[in-house]
Formats: C-alpha cells, sequence, structure tokens
C-alpha cells in the first residue's frame, strides 16, 4: 500500500510538473509573440521607406510594399544633382563636434559639481538647471541677433556653438558622479594625481554608461536638428540634412517623396552605427542603475 501510495503521489508530481511546463511554454510564446508583432509595427516604416526609395513615378504613392521595378536612379540622382554629400559631412562635422564638447564640458562640469566643495556650488547647480525651463524658442532671437554681430551668420560655428554645453548633460553628469565613492577618487589623488588627472583617469571610467547615453542623445539630437539651422544657415554649402531635405518637400502635391525616401535612407546609417557602437554601454548604464541604493 505504502509502494502504491508513493508511486501514485511521484506520477501526481510529474502530471503538475508537465502541465506547469506546459503554462511556462505557452506564457514565453505569447510574451514573444507580443514581442514580435511590436518589433514588426517599429520596423515596418523603415522597410516602406527603403522601399519607397527604389521606386519610380506613381509606384511611389502604391500599396504595394516591394517595388516592380527597382532602380537606383533616386540614389544616383540624388548624388549627382544635390549637394547631398556637401550636407552629409555638415551634419556628420556638426554632430560629432558638438556632441564631443558636450561630452568633455558637460562630465568636467558635473565633477566639479558632484565632488569639489566650493562656495555656492549648490547655487550655480540650481541656475543651470533653471535655463531647462527657457525653450529654445525664446532664445533664437538673442542668438540670431549676437551671431550676426560677430559674423557667424552661415556658418558652422554658429550652428554648432549653442550646443557645445547643455544643462541636461551638465545635469545628467553630476548625477552619474555622485555615484562614484570617494575613497576611490582620495586614492588617486594620494597618488599624485591632480584634479584634472582625477576626472580624465579615474570619473570617466567610471561614468562610461551616462557618457554613452548622453553621446546618442546629443548626436542624434544634433544630426537631427532644423529650427535653429534652417534660421541660421543661407548658402547650400552650409546646409545640413534636415535643411537640405527640406528643399524637396514642395507641398503636399509637390514633394519628391522618392528622393526624400533615399535620402532619409542614407542619413539614418550613423544613427545606427551610434546605437550599435554604444548598445552594449547602454545595457550596462540601465543595469547599474538598477542596481544604486
Amino acid at each position: 500500500m505504502a509502494e502504491g501510495a508513493v508511486k501514485t503521489g511521484n506520477v501526481d508530481n510529474d502530471g503538475k510538473v508537465r502541465a506547469a511546463t506546459r503554462v511556462k511554454d505557452r506564457t514565453w510564446l505569447l510574451k514573444h509573440a507580443i514581442l514580435l508583432v511590436g518589433i514588426l509595427f517599429m520596423i515596418f516604416p523603415f522597410l516602406w521607406m527603403l522601399a519607397t526609395s527604389f521606386k519610380q513615378g506613381a509606384e511611389v504613392y502604391g500599396i504595394n510594399l516591394i517595388p516592380r521595378e527597382p532602380t537606383w536612379a533616386n540614389f544616383t540622382n540624388l548624388l549627382k544633382d544635390t549637394d547631398y554629400l556637401r550636407w552629409y559631412l555638415n551634419s556628420t562635422v556638426v554632430a560629432m563636434v558638438v556632441t564631443a564638447s558636450e561630452l568633455f564640458f558637460d562630465s568636467m562640469a558635473g565633477y566639479a559639481l558632484a565632488k569639489l566643495r566650493f562656495p555656492g556650488r549648490s547655487i550655480i547647480l540650481m541656475v543651470i538647471l533653471s535655463t531647462l525651463m527657457i525653450p529654445t524658442e525664446m532664445l533664437i532671437i538673442p542668438w540670431y541677433m549676437m551671431f550676426t554681430k560677430a559674423g557667424w551668420i552661415d556658418t558652422l560655428w554658429g550652428v554648432m556653438l549653442p550646443g557645445l554645453i547643455s544643462a541636461f548633460g551638465v545635469f545628467l553628469m553630476t548625477q552619474f558622479m555622485s555615484g562614484i565613492p570617494g575613497d576611490l577618487l582620495d586614492a588617486a589623488r594620494i597618488d599624485g594625481l591632480n584634479e584634472f588627472g582625477v576626472w580624465w583617469h579615474v570619473a570617466l571610467r567610471l561614468v562610461k554608461p551616462a557618457l554613452a547615453a548622453l553621446a546618442i542623445l546629443v548626436f542624434l539630437g544634433n544630426w537631427n536638428a532644423f529650427l535653429w539651422p534652417v534660421i541660421v544657415i543661407e548658402s547650400s554649402a552650409t546646409r545640413t540634412l534636415p535643411v537640405g531635405l527640406s528643399l524637396f518637400s514642395g507641398g503636399e502635391a509637390g514633394s519628391e517623396w522618392q528622393l526624400i525616401m533615399a535620402a532619409a535612407s542614407l542619413a539614418v546609417i550613423p544613427v545606427l552605427m551610434v546605437f550599435a557602437f554604444f548598445q552594449r554601454q547602454i545595457v550596462q548604464g540601465i543595469a547599474l542603475t538598477g542596481m544604486k541604493s
């Protein structure tokens, strides 16, 4: 009797385990199916953009995704008949210079505000944060008047200057710098490093995830910037990509969508490269942020 009861109990336990496994497998499939649908919704606009860049004529307005007769004419016309490569280079220079500047100055300011003790430190941080409440649109007229007197209108320097340092970047780096253990910095000072050396050799290495996140945000913001560049830029030689792409739009009936999609398909390449390069650091940053107490 006892042996039979044990066997019956084992059978019941095995049945429960198999049932729980089946439920777990179904849940896994359901979750991944939902994620797959979400991925398709996110990727579809990019697929449509890429497909449209290979279309011609009335087929651009058709409902078919795959072009019947794919052609490279849109890309060749774009590169041959416009200053697209020049615009591409201008956007690359602006985005990279502003990104490098913000990573350097914002991290330095964040280190000083988080780890150095000096009079007025809290007031300075408060003033910097208060500038976040000022809309960019309110600053355009003062910027334009100042740059006109300085002779920076229609120059890449005029496009880049307002973004070389940002209050958001300073705030972000201050928050991450404040989480660095002070003992590590004191050990570096004992080893003979000055404050610049402590910031460069120790602090920056400990906030790489924050630097990666800031780099992506700044690069994307400047790569896609339109409002200020379209105001300060006057000639074709200094146009950035968003300003140049606006030339292809002449209203709903006159927009050259095939050229716009071809240009956008090429413009998205640096963005994908930035995400691919910093992906590991971003994931690491999210994990470390969740572990902070």
